[in-house]
């Protein structure tokens, strides 16, 4: 997706088990994909941090079937990025893609790509060699967070698997600038959102698939199967769900907004304890192409602090506090509205919603997106997180020194401007579960699957599952459930009914 992945910043070694991939159409119209592990060169870690939307690792699907033995090897690379084969043209040309659910298009390189380093190292889309090949020559770009790509929109037909897909129109990226794509270990990304997010309007793989009566259902699942030890890395059901990846019944929640699959979220819990931030509600997003869970930088701090990571202390953060949270503190017990606290001693002016940064008074974009004046915006920030936290523990009945010192503590959390931190791998027995509420219902998360573990013994690191990720209201506060959520919950994207289900993965 577009503006919510981050990458790590820790050096990241590790093996996987050489894996392929078998497929098979059901007879009850599904469509199956099957994943297995395979073993990778440690020396290429720096291509899972870098080959990534907006700064994150991300994973995706190949499909294929296997009743005419059609096997796609699947890479599934440091537990994080999965891309598989697909083929566009007549006859096939192949390119290695990520399936994901928070974008729309279809790309990959193109033959008239001269100028790219990216370009060089990556098969290209040659229409010459294509009977299929349909020329359109509308202008299209996409921009990520670290890299972006700019091209022109072409028709042909494109091979899922056995699933052919006829005047599919997709991008033919001409520029790729930047390191991202040059590290990826894919070619292109292949989107399995909503049309109202495809650049061009260009119909989705996935709508031309429905169209074209290629899958009988609309609906489509994820399963990942987090366990490295296992062969079988995961599968993606295109016309339903696979009962032997899941137990008990899904959660469903509507599609608030189409676009992205975005929902809406209940509260989070930190070891069982509500905090409190969303029990008035926040948005989340399922996406396949993030690896991580993202949230606002206000929760995500505590979680991080609940479970031991290090982040960069925020000197900003602490002098905040030291100035101001008595202040904040006396006006809480005082029952003055939160929200304008910032502004009542101020740090942020007040818009009628919430506090904005002094330096941009109250003027803020259509989307009520905070615009950065540096220092004063960063004081904003840290004056409205110091409220949420102290109302946090004030709901705890602690003391105001022990607030206060606790506050303290959440500011040397603060996660890296990157989003990452990392944990003791010794202590993940003591780490609280992290929840999320959805639907009504809690969804838990433990230490051992919410920390990503690479390496063994000596040498083993640890990550955060949870990074930091900011979007303003009315769109925000906005969660990213990655693959660290999904590898948990058997994920299924009901297109018919606009909805997304969660059931315990097995």
């Amino acid at each position: 997706m577009e503006i919510y992945s981050r990458t790590f910043a820790v050096s990241l070694v590790v093996s996987f088990l050489l894996f392929s991939s078998a497929f098979a159409e059901r007879n009850d119209g599904t469509f199956r994909v099957g994943l297995k592990k395979i073993k990778l060169d440690p020396k290429n870690r720096l291509a899972a941090r870098a080959g990534s939307k907006q700064e994150n690792l991300l994973r995706a699907y190949s499909l294929g079937n296997s009743g005419d033995a059609d096997i796609v090897g699947l890479k599934n690379y440091l537990d994080a990025q999965y891309y598989g084969e697909i083929a566009i043209g007549t006859p096939p040309q192949k390119f290695t893609v990520v399936f994901d659910t928070g974008s729309s298009n279809l790309w990959v390189p193109s033959s008239k790509c001269y100028f790219s380093i990216a370009c060089l190292i990556h098969p290209k889309y040659k229409s010459s060699r294509s009977t299929t090949y349909e020329k359109n020559g509308k202008s299209a770009a996409i921009h990520y967070g670290t890299g972006a790509i700019a091209g022109f929109f072409s028709n042909d037909a494109v091979t899922v698997g056995d699933l052919v897909v006829k005047n599919q129109e997709f991008i033919e990226a001409t520029k790729e600038p930047g390191i991202t794509f040059v590290l990826a270990k894919f070619d292109g990304i292949l989107g399995l959102g909503f049309e109202e997010i495809s650049v061009g309007k260009a119909a989705p793989v996935w709508y031309n698939m429905l169209k074209q009566g290629l899958i009988k259902e609309p609906v489509f699942s994820f399963w990942l199967n987090r366990n490295a030890e296992d062969e079988e890395g995961g599968e993606l059901v295109f016309g339903g769900v696979d009962p032997n990846h899941f137990k008990g019944e899904h959660t469903y929640v509507p599609v608030t907004q189409k676009g992205y699959w975005q929902f809406d979220m209940g509260d989070v819990l930190i070891g069982g304890a509500p905090t409190g931030f969303c029990e008035s509600g926040c948005s989340a997003i399922a996406d396949s192409g993030t690896s991580l869970l993202a949230g606002p930088t206000t929760i995500i701090t505590m979680i991080n602090h609940a479970i031991g990571a290090a982040g960069i202390v925020s000197q900003q953060c602490k002098t905040v506090v030291d100035q101001y949270g008595q202040t904040i503190l006396d006006l809480l017990l005082s029952e003055t509205q939160p929200k304008k606290i910032c502004s009542q001693i101020g740090l942020c002016t007040f818009n009628g919603n919430r506090g904005v940064s002094m330096g941009i008074a109250s003027v803020v974009d259509k989307e009520n997106a905070k615009l950065s004046d540096g220092v004063g915006d960063a004081a904003c920030s840290a004056c409205e997180m110091a409220v949420v936290w102290i109302q946090s523990q004030l709901r705890q009945n602690m003391t105001q020194d022990r607030i206060l010192n606790y506050i303290n503590e959440l500011c040397e959390r603060l996660p890296s401007p990157m989003g990452e931190s990392a944990v003791d791998c010794a202590q993940l027995s003591t780490m609280p579960t992290v929840s999320l509420t959805i639907g009504g219902k809690v969804f838990d998360l433990a230490p051992e699957e919410y920390v990503l573990k690479v390496g063994e013994g000596a040498v083993a690191q640890c990550i955060s599952g949870f990074i930091a990720l900011d979007v303003a209201p009315p769109r925000g506060p906005l969660w990213i459930l990655g693959d660290v959520f999904m590898g948990k919950y058997h994920t299924v994207f009901d297109f018919g009914k606009e909805r997304v289900g969660f059931a315990e993965a097995v």
